[in-house]
């Protein structure tokens, strides 16, 4: 650990070197508020920047994250004890949501500042940030809540799915809804629950029933997979919408194997090795033994096989999207056919047309299960289609335009 933060600094302090108007430096710091007194302590600041200079570097900007914009007093102090000019100090102070951040730097002139130091001022073109700001106070004034039941097995630690919370953040701001995101642990669901803590098990399936949209992630592993086949369950039989994304798509798979073909024992492979259903299989081209550089990553294309499925208008009625994959486990082509006679559609196939990439549930207002994650592509602004909908024509995860 230490040879990696000497390394880095080395990597820093080399810069250094390039002379002044080559490399700036932003130092961001605490500056706590006692709560007793309101009273807003330099120290910490003062000695970090102390200990950065005595590795050979001097800030030249310092970045102050507190409670409230810091007060002038105490940026005049700052400036003489940290030797940084008082215009090249800004804060990082609370705001509404972290969409206010940019917009709370550009007006402390941060941009400037930095730009100054690299000697740039004047000739980089001023960013326009009308959309960003409309789309930050819609935000802060969202009203109309849509709740979606987020069923996993991290639950405990919502940050193992924050690109999905991103996704779905950008798509209830896009549809002007108010997100609340219900966490509910998979194995909650489960008939063990209910035998040892009922009262857990009653819960979670009370936070399920009363959600808008249901919610089934990636993951690894098989604690909480019975639990997320019954939130699927639920969702199919209820007409809830529901999305699937990578192990979420193989669980609706294997659900809808089990309920409506009558095989009781289908299961994936990865949970079962010697399963007489194979719904869900190794990729043929993955070794089984060792696990390192086996999973196929990345942007991978995808053709729509049905122009009218509801992924495709989604999608703007595009005959093939590129998505991001992360995944060591396939649908098996073998049960393909008998499976789409029984009513679930693989609307969505990689180039060869041997590997299933979405399906669909006919006679469902939004039932969607996808083998990518298109939570990495979602951006403000542009949030991903598939977790988006129109209200009038298709049920979306968000459930409404």
């Amino acid at each position: 650990f230490s040879y990696v933060i000497d390394y880095r600094l080395h990597y820093l302090l080399s810069f250094v070197f390039l002379g002044p108007g080559n490399f700036c430096l932003v130092h961001v710091s605490l500056v706590p508020v006692l709560s007793v007194v309101g009273e807003q302590k330099t120290k910490p600041t003062q000695h970090s920047v102390r200990g950065l200079r005595s590795l050979g570097l001097t800030p030249n900007i310092l970045a102050c994250r507190s409670t409230k914009a810091l007060e002038d007093n105490v940026k005049t102090k700052l400036s003489q004890f940290c030797h940084v000019p008082e215009e090249n100090i800004v804060t990082l102070y609370d705001v509404p949501n972290i969409w206010h951040v940019p917009l709370l730097l550009r007006d402390q002139k941060a941009h400037e500042a930095i730009l100054k130091e690299l000697n740039l001022l004047g000739k980089a073109v001023e960013a326009d940030v009308t959309e960003w700001t409309a789309r930050t106070k819609i935000y802060d004034t969202l009203q109309d809540p849509v709740r979606i039941a987020m069923v996993g097995k991290y639950t405990g630690l919502t940050d193992s799915y924050l690109s999905v919370l991103k996704a779905l953040l950008h798509a209830s701001v896009a549809c002007h809804k108010k997100l609340i995101v219900d966490w509910v642990a998979a194995s909650d669901l489960e008939e063990i629950t209910a035998q040892e803590t009922p009262d857990v098990h009653k819960a979670a399936w009370d936070l399920l029933k009363g959600a808008d949209g249901v919610l089934v992630p990636g993951g690894f592993g098989d604690r909480g997979v019975q639990g997320k086949m019954l939130a699927t369950k639920y969702a199919r039989e209820n007409q809830v919408p529901f999305l699937g994304i990578c192990l979420g798509m193989q669980l609706a798979v294997v659900e809808f194997a089990r309920s409506i073909l009558g095989f009781e024992d289908a299961n994936s492979t990865e949970f079962e090795p010697e399963t007489p259903s194979p719904c869900v299989i190794f990729m043929p081209e993955g070794s089984t033994t060792h696990m390192g550089g086996t999973m196929r990553l990345g942007s991978r294309r995808t053709y729509f096989q049905v122009p009218d499925c509801k992924s495709a208008k989604l999608y703007g009625n595009a005959k093939f999207v590129d998505e991001r994959h992360r995944h060591r486990y396939e649908v098996n082509p073998d049960m393909i056919q008998e499976i789409e006679n029984a009513g679930l559609s693989f609307v969505g196939k990689d180039e060869t047309g041997r590997r299933m990439e979405i399906v669909e549930l006919q006679k469902h207002p939004y039932f969607v299960g996808v083998q990518f994650h298109p939570e990495f592509k979602s951006r403000p602004g542009k949030p991903s289609a598939l977790f988006l909908g129109n209200f009038s024509r298709l049920y979306s995860i968000m459930a409404v335009i």
